[in-house]
């Protein structure tokens, strides 16, 4: 008994010992965070008649979530992120088939060899180039481009699933991106493999970006995103996605923030292939924001976009007032046009009777 417990004291010292030693060397941190966002709005013409509503996730995409670091030492770390989505207005999750339906990963990062990702990610138009965009920087989910085509906005749940993601350490300035979806993914709107390349350059005031992806069997929203009723010689029940043999989807864009001014223009050009042919889906969009007191900024900006001979084209007016680093209240104004046999669409709203539609939005946005 008494060399039991010896040995058992023994073990015990070397355990608290190592402990003491590991709790120096790794600190770890788990956050809570995320965003409530809803207020009222008005469409001018949603299928045929003006109509109230109430509406969320303007500013930013309700959610909460978890995220984690812990240090490994020599300047490396683990991190996870753990994100899901939800409808401030009714209390509903983003999803029924994921709880966790925004973002689902967890990895390793290097000062050197840079971070490596696993799970249910963005991709890199959304995460690069959706930053230069009008529908980002003027803080308004609303103005991003017909059906979120070319991917620049960040949708209720995230749309990729069983990826690996790797982003380099940036060098003067210079950020790579890479990443590889495996095929056959459950809650994904890509059946196939998907694979997606970006560069991002950021040094001072400016900001370039050029990313490049391509999807696989990809479900896209051509009838309640745009409105169409067929495609490629293919009729598009109202409701249903239409599902692309392939999908490029590729960009430019960049920004450049004087003391109160910031400038951005981006393009894109979305190759749709199916059985039927192939279509570019493209956009250029481009805008302005003016920071007028440390509490209040303005914002225009603007987009046109064409697919298979039609166009829409919107205009966007939006004011941003914070009483707080958390808490903003804002209104924001949205005119839509379209032509070739569309009818104005703005992305969240539904569709118009027409080729025009005016949107006002107002509400609060509060982050945790």
């Amino acid at each position: 008994m008494k060399t039991n417990f010896a040995f058992h004291a023994t073990v015990f010292a070397c355990s608290a010992a190592l402990g003491m030693s590991t709790t120096a060397h790794a600190q770890s941190s788990v956050t809570l965070y995320g965003s409530l966002d809803a207020g009222l709005g008005y469409v001018s013409n949603l299928h045929g008649s003006p109509a109230y509503l109430a509406e969320q996730g303007t500013m930013q995409a309700d959610r909460f979530g978890f995220q984690g670091v812990e240090d490994l030492g020599a300047g490396r770390t683990a991190l996870f992120r753990l994100e899901s989505g939800f409808v401030t207005t009714t209390g509903a999750a983003a999803s029924s088939t994921s709880f966790f339906n925004r973002q689902a990963y967890v990895g390793l990062s290097d000062p050197l060899l840079g971070t490596v990702t696993l799970g249910r990610q963005t991709d890199w138009n959304f995460e690069w180039l959706g930053s230069v965009s009008t529908g980002q920087l003027l803080g308004n989910f609303y103005a991003f481009h017909p059906g979120n085509l070319d991917g620049l906005g960040s949708t209720l749940p995230v749309q990729l699933s069983n990826t690996v993601k790797w982003k380099s350490a940036a060098y003067g300035g210079l950020t790579l991106g890479a990443m590889y979806g495996f095929p056959g993914a459950s809650a994904s709107n890509t059946n196939g493999r998907t694979i997606s390349f970006g560069a991002n350059y950021t040094n001072g005031p400016v900001k370039l970006v050029a990313v490049y992806s391509e999807y696989h069997d990809r479900l896209l929203p051509l009838s309640t995103g745009l409105g169409l009723t067929s495609f490629e010689g293919q009729t598009i029940a109202s409701g249903a996605t239409f599902n692309a043999r392939q999908v490029r989807d590729m960009g430019i864009g960049g920004s450049y923030r004087f003391e109160r001014v910031t400038l951005h223009a981006l393009a894109t050009d979305l190759r749709i292939d199916s059985a039927g042919g192939s279509e570019h889906f493209r956009s250029v969009d481009g805008g302005a924001n003016l920071r007028l007191t440390a509490a209040e900024e303005i914002a225009a900006g603007a987009w046109t976009a064409t697919l298979a001979g039609r166009r829409w084209t919107q205009f966007t007016v939006a004011n941003i007032y914070s009483l707080s680093k958390t808490t903003q209240l804002y209104a924001d104004l949205m005119f839509e046009t379209a032509g070739g046999g569309a009818v104005a669409n703005t992305l969240g709203i539904g569709a118009s009777s027409s080729g025009r539609q005016t949107v006002f939005l107002s509400g609060i946005h509060h982050l945790f």
